[in-house]
């Protein structure tokens, strides 16, 4: 044994490279950055409308719980896959937290169509985008977060982004029931209360808490299917998807690993971040949807969405320096 090393025992040697891992790991946790997070907020947004996108086109041609089923499943291989890559740290909190956004995910999504399709779009549509960033920069404040000045007006200027975005100009469009405004509410505050659980999950769980959210997510959809169809034929009504799995199965696949790259965008922010941020940036999510209804479907941006586009621009740059 060299003289050099012999007067160092392994408990030292063991107890300086604990001490360094430890300081390492604290450091990494505590080192933030709200540009990065802007910037992940802002993208995953657009990621997220994108996702809404594809599901939209999908369930024009079989039924959105069957889109969402399918979405929820080719998340989940999606998060598998790239599972090895990230370090997870597996824990109770995590499976637990994860587990209930499965839930919440699955009973907002149901609403959130439900509410569309009773309509009128352009009042139901903002108001659970805003709903949904509501809810969570509360419960922001109630933990304790705090922003200057700017900042709190760069939230301001992002909940009206979040209504101009959000509005579709619709003619002779109807003041909406009292059952779609509820609905619409419930939506919202579910989505919120996904953000907000998925922020409570540990830092060092990386991806499990979103692989158990898409397991249940995807087990809750298929088994209404399920019981939708066994209880169709006790009454021996047809199925309202008729023509079956495959007109939209593809576009249904692809939205569902998109909106899954979104989730993991999502939890970084977070992670980068704090949840006021993170929570009104996701609200914008239906930029994504009108950019790509523009250059796909050459739908026309009404002039209000384009002063929401620009609001939203705005108010990210107000975050990154507020």
């Amino acid at each position: 044994m060299h003289p050099s090393v012999s007067g160092v025992t392994d408990g030292s040697i063991f107890t300086k490279s604990s001490s360094m891992v430890t300081a390492t790991v604290e450091y990494s946790h505590q080192k933030r950055s709200p540009v990065l997070a802007v910037f992940i907020g802002v993208t995953a947004a657009l990621i997220f409308g994108s996702a809404d996108f594809a599901g939209g086109m999908a369930a024009k041609r079989i039924s959105a719980v069957r889109v969402t089923a399918i979405g929820g499943l080719s998340g989940l291989v999606i998060l598998l896959l790239a599972f090895p890559l990230f370090p997870s740290v597996w824990s109770t909190k995590a499976v637990l937290l994860g587990g209930v956004t499965g839930i919440t995910g699955a009973f907002a999504v149901v609403l959130l169509y439900a509410c569309l399709a009773i309509g009128p779009m352009s009042i139901l549509s903002p108001l659970t985008a805003v709903i949904s960033a509501m809810v969570p920069v509360l419960a922001g404040v109630v933990r304790g977060e705090h922003r200057g000045g700017l900042g709190y007006v760069a939230i301001v200027v992002a909940f009206v982004a979040v209504v101009l975005v959000g509005f579709v100009p619709e003619k002779g469009a109807v003041r909406p029931s009292l059952r779609a405004l509820a609905m619409a509410v419930g939506a919202g505050a579910l989505i919120g209360a996904f953000l907000i659980l998925i922020d409570l999950t540990p830092r060092d769980s990386g991806l499990v808490p979103l692989v158990m959210s898409r397991t249940v997510n995807a087990i809750v959809m298929f088994s209404a299917i399920g019981i939708g169809a066994v209880l169709a034929r006790r009454r021996g009504t047809t199925p309202r998807a008729v023509g079956g799995w495959k007109p939209g199965l593809v576009l249904a696949i692809v939205a569902g690993v998109i909106d899954a790259i979104a989730n993991a965008l999502l939890l970084f922010g977070l992670r980068q971040g704090e949840l006021t941020i993170q929570s009104v940036l996701t609200a914008l999510y239906p930029a994504g949807t009108i950019l790509l209804a523009a250059i796909v479907l050459r739908e026309r941006i009404a002039p209000i969405q384009i002063v929401g586009l620009v609001l939203a621009l705005v108010a990210a740059a107000l975050l990154a320096v507020g």
